[in-house]
């Protein structure tokens, strides 16, 4: 009557590869991602899964939102991280309206995967922001938001719109 489905997760010996440059820095990521981002026009969030020496793995698309917002949840995030027998990632979001700038909501999901990686030991590398199809990026690692706090994001944040103004001048 009650009956257990069984399922098998088995390695193979090479995963395939997504892209075989490594991609050690955010233009190198956005070379390779650039027209899969263009495409959408709402929020995508996409992982990638990475090797020790910088290869793309494959790439899992986590989260399709609205135009505005995406829902993200560690457990997609890393499912196929484990999966894919990855060792650190990468996401890579998009904001269909061209801006690069971080929201408050960008920052918290960064800072919660960072954490969840950690425990897991499978770093995040990187959160980058493509806005649009301009191949414009804002990369949390270069940034220092990566290890940030609140206020070290609302003193970015700050600064950014300071300059921003001054760039309207």
């Amino acid at each position: 009557m009650y009956e257990l489905e069984v399922v098998n997760v088995r390695l193979v010996k090479e995963p395939s590869l997504y892209s075989e440059k490594e991609l050690d820095s955010p233009q190198a990521v956005i070379e390779v991602m650039a027209s899969e981002m263009a495409q959408y026009d709402r929020e995508v969030l996409c992982i990638l899964n990475m090797k020790s020496n910088g290869q793309a793995i494959n790439m899992n698309i986590v989260s399709v939102g609205t135009i505005d917002q995406a829902l993200i949840s560690p457990r997609e995030v890393f499912k196929g991280s484990i999966l894919s027998n990855a060792c650190r990632i990468l996401a890579v979001h998009n904001h269909p309206s061209g801006s690069i700038t971080p929201s408050q909501a960008d920052f918290e999901i960064t800072q919660r995967l960072k954490a969840c990686g950690e425990i897991l030991g499978i770093p995040l590398l990187d959160h980058l922001i493509v806005g649009g199809n301009h191949g414009r990026i804002f990369s949390f690692q270069e940034q220092g938001l990566l290890d940030g706090g609140k206020k070290k994001f609302t003193d970015f944040l700050d600064r950014f719109k300071q300059r921003k103004k001054e760039w309207e001048r």
